[in-house]
Parts: structure tokens; sequence; C-alpha cells
């Protein structure tokens, strides 16, 4: 049975072999994939697991920002380790290059390195979270970086009009401690918000609030809820007597993304 350099490839990837070793499985077993996976079992070549089916919870994000572009390239792995690695840290790096000067799905172009990296550092490594934002004309654009032993572990990234560098700074600093997953009350969708009154309201209920109270005291709760999810009802992180909708004043939140390890 015939085989291409494409079954070459499957097959270190579903055993860990090398390159050689895996060519050599094939040819051995007329290219067929599950006799060549045991033959590299057998011979002690192949990895003990398959990496497809371990956790890869570890790994780095990368930010960059060149002029009004900015992007975020997460690169997971299964242990810290490699993430703190030279080879790990640097094809992050050439990752998020590669997608602050041609968009997200730029990053194809790498994908035979990534599949080489999975072998090299034996481990399963693949890419999370993808993100670009281009500002407008006019507008800021600033970013967060929170490190941890040489390797980022959440980034932000922050677009706004109307505002200063130090202020854009500022409310990604903030969105990097308060994990905001709105930017605005408006943006919860009306599911989310449906959910969270229905759950308020019993759990008044269950605490013995009056009954004519209950809406009252619903709408109080609800907007505590509001509070923690939504960027601009949040309590700024350096100074909780002023909300975001204060801080920023005049200027605007335009858009914003978060991307965390863990």
């Amino acid at each position: 049975m015939a085989f291409t350099a494409k079954d070459v490839q499957a097959l270190r990837q579903a055993t860990g072999a090398g390159m050689m070793d895996a060519k050599k499985a094939l040819e051995a077993n007329d290219g067929d994939m599950e006799t060549s996976k045991q033959w590299l079992r057998e011979k002690g070549l192949a990895a003990s697991a398959k990496r497809d089916d371990r956790e890869n919870t570890q790994g780095l994000v990368a930010l960059l920002i060149e002029g009004n572009v900015g992007a975020i390239v997460k690169l997971k792995s299964e242990t810290d380790f490699v993430a703190s690695s030279e080879l790990f840290k640097a094809e992050a790096a050439e990752l998020v290059k590669l997608v602050v000067a041609k968009g997200e799905a730029a990053v194809a172009e790498r994908a035979a390195i990534l599949d080489d990296l999975k072998i090299t550092l034996k481990e399963k490594i693949e890419l999370g979270e993808v993100i670009r934002i281009e500002a407008a004309a006019g507008n800021m654009i600033d970013s967060y970086l929170h490190q941890q032993g040489g390797r980022g572990i959440n980034a932000v990234l922050v677009e706004m009009s109307g505002a200063t560098k130090e202020l854009a700074h500022d409310v990604a600093v903030h969105i990097g401690f308060a994990r905001p997953k709105y930017l605005s009350r408006a943006d919860v969708p009306a599911d989310v918000v449906a959910h969270e009154k229905a759950t308020l309201e019993a759990l008044s209920r269950n605490e013995g609030k009056p009954e004519a109270a209950l809406p009252k005291i619903v709408e109080g709760r609800l907007n505590g809820f509001f509070k923690d999810v939504a960027l601009l009802e949040q309590p700024y992180a350096k100074d909780d007597k002023l909300s975001i909708t204060q801080l920023i004043g005049s200027a605007a939140v335009v858009k914003y993304a978060q991307v965390e390890i863990g």
C-alpha cells in the first residue's frame, strides 16, 4: 500500500515518533497506519500515550502592538516547564508578529512548524485564542501583560477613543485584574440577565423578603451583578470610589480583549 508525506506526518502526530522512524514504520507495514503504530510501540519509538488525549492547560500568551495594531496569541502546552522554554517562547513571538502583520488567519502559515514543535518538545502543543485589534484612525490602543516565570499568562488589549495613552493603559491594567465579561450592561445577553434575575428573585424570596419589596430588592442586586460583569459598571481597581465610566469621562472604550492561561 502506498503512503504519502501526509501519512508520515499523521503517524508522527499520533505516536510522537520522529520523521524517519515514522517513514520506516509505514514502509515496513505497507502503509497501514494502525499496524505502523503498533510497530513503533514494539520498537520503543512511540510515546507512551497519545498526545491528543493529554490536557494542555499550561502555555503562554504573547502580546504585541505595532502602530495602531495589537495582537494576542495563546500557545498551549501541558507543562509550565515547556511553556518557559526558549523554543516555545520564540514560536509564540513569531506567531504574534505574523498576526499583527497579516491577520488572525495567518497563523496557518506556521502549522507545520507547530507540528514539529510537538515532536521536539514531546508535548501536546496547540493554538488557543488568536486576537487582532486594528484601532481606527485617531483612536488609542494599549495593553497590559502579566508575566510569571518569564512568560505571559494574562494579556489585555484595549482600544479607546478620546483617550490618552496613560488612560488606555490604566483601563487595560484594570481589565487584567477585574476580568469583565462584557463591555457594558447593554452587552450582557438577555438570557443571561433573565437567568440572573430569576436566581436573585428566588434567593430573595427564600431569605423571607416581603413579596411586595422583591422587585426593588432584585433590581438592587441585579445592579450589583452588572458591576461584577460589565467593564463600564465596575469600580476602578485603583480607586473603588470611581466607576470605569467615571474614570474615562468623555473618552470611550471601543473594544477590548483578554486572554489568560488556565
